[in-house]
């Protein structure tokens, strides 16, 4: 019986492990959280989306684009209604950056009716990402 329940606790870690694992690279999100897409869902949800679109453009071996992604999972929830939010891999799709100049991740770009308006480089304080955000809604 002790066997059973360490193996069912091992089996618990992984399957906790593995959310984490889905969640960091985008496979898994909640509402709200940034969705991670493509070129052609880029075209159609940024550009043609009805709501305002707040997409970070980052690489995985970017520890700075991890911490931003973190960031904007946590705030993201907060504007459900009134903006979506995306993110992009430049390596998964290297057409889309140098459209919008982008020359280094990460970089969040707030685009209304298809159009970029701004734009952050690098990495900013919680509450100045969300001062950025409100100013544009």
């Amino acid at each position: 019986m002790e066997s059973r329940r360490v193996l069912y606790s091992c089996i618990e870690r992984k399957v906790e492990q593995m959310g984490f694992i889905k969640r960091l690279l985008g496979l898994e999100t909640k509402p709200g959280e940034p969705e991670t897409i493509d070129r052609k869902r880029f075209e159609r949800d940024v550009l043609q989306g009805d709501l305002p679109c707040i997409v970070e453009f980052y690489n995985l071996w970017c520890p700075s684009c991890q911490v931003m992604a973190g960031l904007l999972n946590e705030i993201g929830p907060g504007y459900l209604e009134r903006a979506r939010f995306y993110k992009v891999n430049t390596e998964r799709s290297p057409s889309i950056p140098p459209r919008y100049g982008i020359s280094g991740v990460p970089t969040v770009i707030i685009f209304k009716g298809g159009e970029p308006v701004d734009r952050l480089a690098g990495l900013v304080p919680i509450d100045d990402l969300k001062a950025w955000i409100d100013q544009h809604l």
